[in-house]
């Protein structure tokens, strides 16, 4: 089924490039599942990001530093349910999604026909525990929709 997945995903994202959605920083939502957050913080950022003492030991620090730049909206992926309901919000106009292949699958398809860069994370710890993403791949993804980026002051 993993296959199946990254083939998923794969495909999602060849066909958000080809409608080549565009939308103002503000319309956009980069999601992130909570656990990409260090598991032995004491931060409880699943509901209230703004708790994240950005110590470094986990991307949460890089991910809220980039919104910031971007002037993105970003939030937690605490659950299936939460996530959908901020994804199909009618201000969001595209969004950039990390999570494993599995959870982006079911998301994307739960979401359709919404404009989403799905970004699978990485597991060197397994699955749901101290994941990690290439900063490069999100990077690329709000790139992707931002249209003529100025860095926000």
């Amino acid at each position: 089924m993993e296959v199946i997945d990254k083939k998923f995903v794969s495909l999602n994202n060849m066909m958000t490039k080809l409608r080549k959605k565009k939308c103002p920083p503000e319309g956009l939502l980069l999601l992130f599942p909570h656990c990409i957050q260090n598991s032995t913080c004491k931060q409880n950022i699943k509901h209230d990001i703004n708790e994240c003492k950005r110590c470094g030991k986990c991307k949460v620090m890089d991910l809220l530093a980039l919104s910031e730049e971007y002037g993105v909206s970003i939030a937690v992926a605490s659950g299936g349910r939460i996530a959908l309901k901020r994804v199909m919000a009618e201000e969001v106009q595209g969004v950039v999604a990390i999570a494993c292949e599995k959870e982006l699958r079911t998301g994307l398809m739960a979401a359709m026909p919404k404009a989403i860069y799905a970004v699978p994370n990485l597991r060197p710890h397994g699955y749901c525990v101290d994941t990690d993403v290439y900063m490069d791949d999100v990077i690329k993804a709000i790139k992707f929709f931002v249209k003529n980026h100025k860095k926000v002051s």
